[in-house]
């Protein structure tokens, strides 16, 4: 009995085929070219083989020195640890004063034309584009080193990502509420206090909440140049190689931010 393909090739059937030769050929092309890209990469770094090979040793080595913590210095880290909290505490304050307005215009139905509305993304993008360390030592030359520098560089790196989840978040409002409140004869501020907020302020909460659990990760980097907090000691701690001392450091913060994010998820939940 004859197969179904054989069957198929007498009468003149073409058999099926995922892709076309030419699709094939595009497809071969891109894998040659990501290759080529991955090789040229590799050949173009100055990496230093012997470091590289000597590095299963070395961290052998590291670990030795970080263990046991030195537990007793956990009390000289709660002064530090509380203020890289605050910093990203008060900057997600500040950067929520900073977000809502930039949110309001750079949503399409509430922008007041197209020079805000790209206004409004471009600082969206600026911030987003723009690591925190690189603000914190921006404006730890503005502000001088320690937690203010470091406050406001949470607050302005927070701007690009709260924005633009908050903006999508107002575009996507029932405009039935907002055309029946414009209806009354109110405003443009009454109808964003009473139209357009209460409807997204779920989402401002949550955004807000989640975007705190990620400044209090990255307010324990920021120190690292300055900009206050856990961060200068740890720093401080490399720089003596003070190994003890430092694990002591890392299993504080990885205990602050499980905190956090706990806190996060159940204020997230209560806000939804």
């Amino acid at each position: 009995m004859s197969s179904a393909a054989e069957i198929r090739q007498r009468a003149g059937a073409k058999a099926w085929q995922r892709h076309t030769p030419r699709e094939r050929l595009a497809r071969f092309a891109a894998y040659l070219a990501a290759v080529a890209v991955i090789v040229w990469s590799a050949t173009t770094l100055d990496i230093h083989w012997p470091f590289v090979l000597d590095a299963p040793a070395q961290v052998a080595d590291l670990a030795d020195r970080m263990v046991p913590p030195d537990w007793p210095y956990f009390l000289q880290i709660i002064a530090p640890m509380v203020e890289t909290i605050n910093i990203a505490t008060l900057g997600t304050i500040l950067g929520a004063a900073l977000s809502v307005p930039v949110a309001l215009l750079a949503a399409q139905n509430t922008t007041v034309n197209q020079a805000t509305l790209w206004l409004a993304r471009v600082i969206v993008v600026g911030s987003r584009s723009v690591n925190e360390l690189v603000w914190a030592l921006l404006f730890g030359v503005v502000f001088g080193p320690g937690p203010t520098a470091g406050m406001v560089a949470i607050a302005v790196s927070s701007v690009g990502f709260t924005s633009k989840l908050i903006a999508e978040g107002i575009e996507e409002i029932d405009e039935g509420q907002v055309d029946a409140i414009r209806a009354t004869g109110a405003g443009r501020g009454q109808v964003l206090i009473y139209g357009v907020l209460p409807q997204v302020m779920p989402t401002i909460i949550g955004v807000l909440t989640f975007r705190w659990d990620i400044n209090i990760r990255q307010s324990s980097i920021i120190g690292l140049v300055g900009a206050g907090g856990i961060g200068i000691t740890l720093n401080n701690q490399m720089n003596s190689f003070a190994w003890d001392n430092v694990t002591v450091i890392l299993i504080a913060i990885f205990a602050v931010v499980m905190a956090s994010e706990w806190v996060s998820a159940k204020l997230r939940a209560r806000a939804t």
